[in-house]
């Protein structure tokens, strides 16, 4: 009896870890698939669990634990990287210490 509790115990507390759970997606500026490593891995050190970047949608679907990082976190250590995120712009030094073939081009707001 006492090992069914513990073990009904251990599931809740599992699916609340899970729960926990964010996911969310972001736009992010690159070319080729070094960007996409350095981009998933920017995510992932700044606390992502799960980072995977669309080549081609140019989009960052990443999982990450509200508790431990955020949103913000993340897509500031993927401009840190060097890449422009919808929200952040990586800072011009940041950029041009990208691989030449890493250095997308940077459409300027008005």
């Amino acid at each position: 009896m006492k090992k069914n509790i513990l073990f009904l115990l251990a599931i809740i507390f599992a699916s609340l870890q899970l729960n926990a759970q964010t996911t969310t997606s972001v736009k992010v500026s690159g070319n080729c698939s070094m960007c996409k490593g350095h981009i998933e891995k920017a995510a992932k050190e700044a606390g992502a669990v799960t980072a995977s970047w669309d080549k081609v949608a140019k989009v960052l679907k990443f999982t990450f634990d509200a508790a431990k990082t955020s949103t913000d976190k993340i897509e500031e250590a993927v401009a840190a990287a060097g890449y422009d995120t919808e929200h952040k712009k990586a800072s011009t030094e940041a950029y041009t210490k990208l691989d030449e073939c890493c250095q997308y081009d940077r459409v300027k707001k008005p």
